[in-house]
């Protein structure tokens, strides 16, 4: 008889994070035995965590913020994508050792399909950390820019990613771009820099929260497709799904698990802060 799953999300602060409603939807969908359980740890606990993984007691997790980067330090092993972007969301064993990848480039690439993102439009990142970078790997093979309000910051991160990746001054607006924002603004209402969603031709959000933020709400209005932080959270949860179970991944489960959630309000008010991580 198989044992059941154990697996968590593990970050700080983590109470807010909605992958246990979509991971424990996709089990059951599956006929798969488990839980799944939001884990607040400092780097110590992570530490325990990654201890608990290699010995067979946690079959897995999800990390989000401020942990990515320990994952992936503590990891046995480190899938390309997690090299390449410097950090990891996703835990599991193989034999004795910790395997880490991070799942945030196929968030970026199914949020895009499934809100219809033009396919050819030149792609704007808005930041330059670990999500920035995801979305740089994610949608190679296209123009693309990067700006952070930390020029610096943004020149390395374009050096890093490829040869063809160019920097740009924050708030430079690249007409007819899809712009991807790999920050927190907007989730208290902030307002993206200068007239940078007044020229996109779409926008893919990384973090989610409560209600729309101020420019997935002006491009909505002006009839331009717009990748909620949802989506993205959806992709990142499948292919994490996919690694622990063997088992293709539900998406249309995980996404009708969310839309349950508009039918209660205090709780999407409570508990939607999300970030740029598999949260």
């Amino acid at each position: 008889m198989t044992s059941p799953l154990r697996l968590a999300v593990l970050g700080n602060p983590v109470a807010h994070s909605l992958s246990p409603v979509i991971q424990r939807a996709a089990l059951e969908h599956a006929g798969i035995e488990g839980t799944y359980l939001h884990r607040e740890v400092d780097d110590e606990g992570m530490r325990r965590a990654a201890a608990e993984i290699r010995e067979g007691n946690l079959d897995g997790a999800n990390v989000t913020m401020p942990h990515k980067g320990l994952a992936a330090r503590l990891a046995d092993s480190l899938s390309p994508a997690a090299e390449r972007c410097g950090g990891a969301n996703t835990l599991w064993r193989e034999g004795r050792r910790l395997c880490a990848h991070t799942t945030d480039p196929e968030g970026v690439r199914f949020a895009w399909g499934h809100a219809g993102l033009p396919e050819d439009a030149p792609v704007l990142v808005l930041g330059a950390g670990g999500a920035a970078a995801a979305a740089l790997d994610a949608l190679d093979g296209r123009e693309r820019l990067v700006s952070a309000r930390r020029e610096e910051a943004a020149r390395t991160l374009a050096e890093r990613a490829a040869a063809d990746v160019r920097a740009v001054g924050w708030g430079a607006a690249v007409s007819g771009a899809v712009v991807v924002n790999a920050t927190p603004l907007g989730r208290a209402g902030e307002s993206l820099p200068g007239g940078v969603i007044d020229e996109a031709a779409g926008l893919l959000e990384m973090n989610y929260g409560p209600g729309e933020t101020p420019a997935e709400a002006l491009l909505r209005s002006l009839g331009r497709p717009v990748a909620p932080g949802e989506l993205m959270l959806v992709g990142q949860g499948a292919a994490s799904f996919a690694i622990w179970t063997g088992v293709e991944a539900p998406h249309a489960v995980m996404l009708a698990a969310l839309d349950s959630l508009r039918d209660a309000p205090a709780v999407l008010a409570d508990d939607r802060s999300g970030n740029p991580d598999c949260s």
